[in-house]
This record gives structure tokens, sequence and C-alpha cells, in this order.
């Protein structure tokens, strides 16, 4: 006897977990944190000395991000769609699905790549994450019955990976920068350059060199023209965010912390169901050596005004920063979801987190609107600090209308075309 596809359904209403959704509703407004800058800001995502003001208020709002949530948020979001592969994995073994399993994971995932493809060539975000997540998560489903130590083993190998790449990235730095000033100080001495020196200055001066305000300008320019004008504008950036970026910083960045994410729903850390001292010494120590490190790299990049050399250093330990700081924060959030307080927040986080897609997805049709020519046109107009004033109002409105929508809605209208199309089968919509 045959099993259909047909025979299998979405995760119910009453099997979700909660603490799961509660924290990827953190997890995703928690993005917008670090993604309004890159939408609503020229060239300024890293470094605010170049757009959107680096003093005052501007950079208070630089450092608390660069110390609590820099890459943190993505990476809770993405120990969470490692969590999620254990889930539907294991529920589809476990309803006997066998081989469906995976016909049913890996077509999910190709219609997740095609969200992405539609989020940043349509809805205009270059810095979508759905098409890494689709094109890694791809490569996860032989490592579901790995057990957690593995796992975790798995996944500190690539960070590893990572931060050896990183380290051979500064010290090519240094190799320019050195022989960049040598050529420098033998120009100051009224010689001429042979072809080398000059190849090796020029190398300097372009690596060394930040956007001038002619350039912001320009960008801010293209930014103001119609819908069309701006999806060709992207095209070459998209395309590199979707091809050496991909393969150059996401192994290490993504599936190392879906790898461990996979462990962490094993070991069932997600479900709170460890010991309240265990959270406790997770968030403590994360935070001890995350935020120290963090604390290190903030002042690297402020002391030398945000150069390009320091910013390859401060790269050294980012992984090392990122990782101890996310941990801290899962322990912290599940504390806090153990807790029982501020019952109605977990609810309405709760409901976020239940339709993270579509309100990913809001996410970048608000921003497009807010900032491009077809819009408002306010790319570039506003300082980094008053961004956040846009972050608040999103925040605000995804709060109230989730928890509402689900009144009425199994699903949130992407999580339900998403099912749809991976289950092959109509899934119901509204509540009966």
């Amino acid at each position: 006897m045959t099993t259909s596809n047909q025979n299998f359904k979405p995760i119910q209403k009453k099997d979700r977990i909660n603490s799961l959704d509660v924290i990827r509703g953190i997890a995703l407004l928690g993005i917008l944190l670090m993604n309004i800058n890159g939408m609503g800001l020229p060239f300024a995502y890293g470094d605010p000395s170049v757009a959107g003001g680096s003093d005052g208020a501007n950079l208070y709002v630089w450092v608390v991000n660069n110390m609590l949530f820099e890459g943190t948020m993505r990476g809770l979001f993405t120990l969470l769609f490692g969590a999620g592969v254990i889930l539907l994995t294991s529920r589809l073994q476990n309803k006997g699905a066998g081989i469906i399993t995976a016909d049913i994971y890996y077509r999910r995932l190709l219609w997740l790549l095609l969200f992405g493809i539609i989020n940043v060539y349509i809805f205009l975000w270059e810095g979508d994450i759905l098409y890494p997540y689709a094109i890694f998560g791809l490569m996860l489903f032989p490592f579901r019955n790995s057990t957690p130590k593995k796992l975790i083993g798995y996944g500190l190998v690539l960070l590893l990976l990572g931060m050896l790449w990183d380290s051979s990235d500064y010290q090519n730095s240094l190799v320019t920068q050195e022989e960049g000033l040598a050529a420098i100080a033998i120009q100051k001495t009224g010689d001429s350059l042979t072809k080398k020196q000059q190849t090796a200055l020029d190398k300097w001066e372009k690596k060394r060199k930040k956007k001038t305000p002619e350039e912001v300008q320009e960008e801010i320019d293209k930014r103001q023209k119609g819908y069309w004008s701006n999806v060709k504008s992207k095209v070459k950036t998209n395309q590199l965010f979707q091809t050496w970026f991909v393969y150059r910083y996401w192994p290490w960045d993504l599936m190392s912390f879906m790898l461990i994410g996979m462990a962490f729903f094993k070991l069932r850390i997600f479900h709170g169901e460890r010991t309240t001292k265990y959270y406790l010494l997770m968030a403590v120590i994360g935070y001890l050596i995350g935020l120290s490190v963090n604390y290190y790299e903030t002042c690297l990049l402020v002391g030398a005004n945000f150069d390009v050399m320091a910013n390859s250093q401060a790269g050294l330990t980012y992984q090392l920063g990122r990782m101890f700081t996310t941990l801290g924060h899962v322990g912290l959030f599940m504390l806090f979801i153990k807790s029982g307080m501020l019952r109605f927040l977990q609810n309405a986080l709760a409901a976020v987190g239940k339709m993270a897609l579509t309100n990913y997805l809001v996410h970048s049709i608000i921003a497009a609107f807010l900032f491009y020519g077809f819009g408002f046109s306010l790319f570039g107009q506003l300082e980094r600090h008053e961004l956040y004033y846009i972050v608040g109002g999103i925040w605000i409105v995804q709060l109230i209308y989730s928890p509402i929508w689900f009144k009425y809605f199994q699903f949130g209208p992407a999580e339900w075309l998403w099912r749809s199309l991976t289950y092959k089968k109509r899934q119901p919509f509204k509540n009966t």
C-alpha cells in the first residue's frame, strides 16, 4: 500500500510548542532592529560614519545594536530554523511518513527559496535571509538523526572554519596595508614608484576608501525613483548577495547555528523543560563572554572611527561574541517564558512568531513603500536613531494584528500558501 502526501498535514494548533513561537516572535521583531539600517540608509549598515549620523543619539543606537543585537537576532532565528527541521521530520516519521518525509521536507524548502527570490526581486530587500536559509536547509536532512553532541560538534567546526577564513582575510589586509604604506613613504621621498608598488598603493587606497558624499547621494537618488527603476538598479547587488556572499559568509554563519539549533531541540532546551538554574547559567555565561567580546569590538571600531582595518580586526572575534550573546538571549528568553510574566505580551509574541514568514515579508513591503520613490521617498532622509520610530511603529502594529488574525484564521497568509504548496493540498484557512 502506497502512502500519499495527502495523508499528512501541517502541524496543528494543539501540537505547537508555545516557547518556540514566543522566541521566534522576539527574533523576528529583533531582526528588524538591524535590517532597518540597510533598508533606510545607504552603505551604513555597519559604518554609521558613512550616513545617518555617527554621534549623539545616532552613535548610542549603533553601540546598543552592536553590543546586543548585531548577528544575535539572526542567530536566534537560525537556531529556531534548525529546531524546526527536527520538529517537522520527527513528526512526519512518527506518523509513518517514511520516504514521504524527504518529499515534503525538500518541497517545503524549494518553495521557501522561491519566497526568498520574491522578497529580493519583487519586494526589493537585498538583505533577504529566506534564500540562504533554503539553500543550507537543503543540506540538513541527512543530519536529522545525528546525536546532539555530534550536531553541536559539526556546528562548532563550521564556526571555526569561518573564523579561520576571517583571520586569513585580516592577514591579507595587513599585507595590503603594509605594502600600501611603504609605497606612500616612497612617494613622499620624491622617488617614482615601480609598477608593482603603484599596484600595491592602488590596492590599499581602494581598500581603505569609504564611500564619498557623492557616492552616497548617488545611491539616495537611485532609491528616489520609481518601482521598476529600483528593480533594475538593484540587480547587481542582489546577484552579489545570492552568489559570492552566500558561500563566503553563510555556511559559517547560518548552517553552523542551524545544526546547533537541531541539537538544542533534541536536548529539549527550547521546550522549557530545563531547570531555572540551567537557563540562568546559560544567560550569565553567554552574556559574560559574549558582551565582553562585543564591548572590545565596539571600542575598537568607535576608537578608530570605523576604519577598515579596525573593522577587519573586529571580524576576528565576531562569531565568538555573536555565538555567546545569542546563547545568553536563549537563556534570558526561556527564563521569561517559564516565569509566566506578562502573559499578554507572550501571547502577542507567540502570534507574531506563528506568522513569522508573513511578518518578515511585511517588513520588506513596508520598507519599500516608506523609503523608495514610489512611496514616501525617505531613503537616506532620516538619521539612524529616527529609523527606530519606524521600527517601534511596526512592532506595535504586528503585536496587535497578529493575535487578532489568529482569532479568525489558522495560519498567516504566507504560511497558509507555503503549507498548501508544500503538502500539495489546499489547507483550511479560517477557524471553524
